[in-house]
């Protein structure tokens, strides 16, 4: 059985929705980085932080679902 990284890899691959979604995670942890360096936010950069969080988490979700249904499908194969 794979271990989680060679599914990512794999689903990297082939998958584009899971690709698109992963550089979209990783855009969304390059922005989040860039306003946990800021000393103090503004209330609107606290409400994008956590707007930034919140759809981070979902995508995380979404790879995490993805790569579940691989499992099982090399599983089933």
């Amino acid at each position: 059985m794979e271990n989680h990284d060679e599914l990512v890899k794999k689903l990297l691959e082939k998958d584009e929705l899971f690709r698109n979604a992963y550089k979209t995670h990783r855009d969304y942890e390059n922005q989040l980085e860039k306003l946990q360096k800021k000393p103090r936010l503004s209330s609107t950069e606290t409400a994008e932080k956590n707007k930034i969080k919140k759809l981070k988490l979902a995508l995380k979700d979404e790879m995490e679902k993805k790569i579940s249904e691989y499992r099982l499908k090399e599983k089933g194969a």
